[in-house]
């Protein structure tokens, strides 16, 4: 019989994760992970994640299957929590739900599992997992789930072969009211549990009073961008990749002060809370940041100019394929589709392998593209890649 950890955190989706596999005749150990101790910044009632240890063991007592926990706060402050600060603190926007699934889930939690003699780890991420063999060789697909609104694939965008080889995904083949309706027969604790919002095991946090545990405050200038300012600007040309990756440059003198800031570093694209710029016809948008200067530029308008770029880069250093079968050579293009975050429905694009990178030029212009966060690509309902926006 082959033995799995399932990674219980206390909600319905890894409960019904454990069900399953259980039924189809595994030898199921239910595994709780705490990953944070702190409180600073969380906003309480949000995600009572103090409460997840108790709902996972309530869980695994009525499935009776064996209950463990293992405590990863030092690798998840190192590996995820640490890297967040030094992004932000270089003006860039990370995403610590990816990092959480490459550094935690599938690696430290992975190798407590495996610890185990498990054969495999499951989670209850709605995607699914298929194998394929190419010229002799097993590759592992890694697959949107069959529920559009809950497909969670792009958050394990930066998974590797190895980690994919041990791991399944039992929920991913369904929808959520279903599993919620499994959970109900079953009468498991979590079964009316809301969903976990926020950061990976941090929960809902307000973020300038979380990342103040490392960044200072500094007062600033919000600069006012004007639609017309874009007129001025020559049209790039299709064929220049280097260009349409990258973002504008702005300076003081192009536009006018209409506020203050408490820090750059705790402003993204597109972000429209925290700006506090009353009297507009329209709200008030982030279009940019400098963090050398600590300047902060908005535009008005959820359609404003500054908010859309046509394509992005990934530096050669930070591309990594799913499947290095499908690996793109030099000064190869090829039309996937890509989405830039989670939940953004995948958009047609052109991938341009490069020596500096892969260049990502989009059919049309997309709201938000932020350096940092992750970028990945598609061949119809299967992830083949991902890689860091450079800037």
């Amino acid at each position: 019989m082959k033995r799995v950890v399932v990674g219980l955190s206390g909600g319905v989706d890894s409960s019904v994760a454990a069900y399953l596999l259980k039924e189809q005749g595994y030898e199921v150990i239910g595994m709780f992970m705490k990953n944070w101790h702190d409180t600073v910044g969380v906003l309480q009632g949000d995600c009572p994640f103090d409460d997840d240890r108790n709902f996972a063991e309530m869980v695994a007592r009525k499935l009776k299957i064996p209950f463990e926990y293992v405590d990863l706060s030092d690798e998840y402050r190192k590996r995820v929590v640490d890297y967040m600060f030094d992004e932000y603190e270089k003006g860039r926007t990370p995403n610590p739900d990816v990092l959480c699934n490459r550094e935690i889930k599938f690696d430290a939690f992975m190798k407590a599992a495996l610890a185990l003699d498990a054969d495999y780890v499951a989670t209850g991420h709605y995607c699914r997992k298929e194998e394929v063999e190419v010229n002799g060789k097993t590759y592992y697909r890694l697959l949107a789930g069959l529920d559009p609104n809950k497909d969670q694939s792009y958050f394990l965008c930066q998974l590797s072969q190895s980690q994919l080889e041990k791991s399944l995904f039992p929920i991913g083949h369904l929808q959520k009211p279903e599993v919620r309706r499994i959970a109900a027969e079953l009468s498991l604790a979590s079964a009316d549990r809301k969903d976990s919002q926020g950061i990976c095991f941090v929960g809902k946090v307000d973020l300038p009073v979380f990342l103040q545990q490392k960044l200072q405050s500094r007062k600033g200038d919000i600069i006012e961008i004007h639609k017309d300012f874009y007129n001025g600007i020559t049209p790039i040309q299709e064929g220049n990749l280097e260009e349409l990756s990258k973002p504008i440059a702005y300076k003081p003198t192009y536009g006018k002060v209409i506020g203050s800031h408490q820090g750059a570093n705790f402003f993204t694209i597109g972000q429209r809370k925290g700006l506090n710029i009353g009297g507009k016809l329209e709200p008030m948008f982030v279009i940019s940041t400098d963090i050398e200067n600590n300047i902060v530029y908005a535009g008005m308008g959820q359609q404003h100019p500054g908010l859309f770029r046509k394509g992005l880069l990934i530096s050669s250093s930070e591309v990594h394929w799913v499947r290095p079968d499908r690996m793109m050579k030099p000064n190869e293009s090829i039309e996937m589709l890509v989405r830039i975050r989670y939940r953004q429905p995948l958009q047609k694009a052109t991938l341009f392998c490069r020596n500096s990178g892969i260049y990502i030029i989009f059919k049309e212009p997309q709201r938000g593209v932020t350096a940092g966060q992750f970028a990945a690509w598609y061949d119809n309902n299967e992830l083949i890649g991902s890689g860091v926006i450079s800037e």
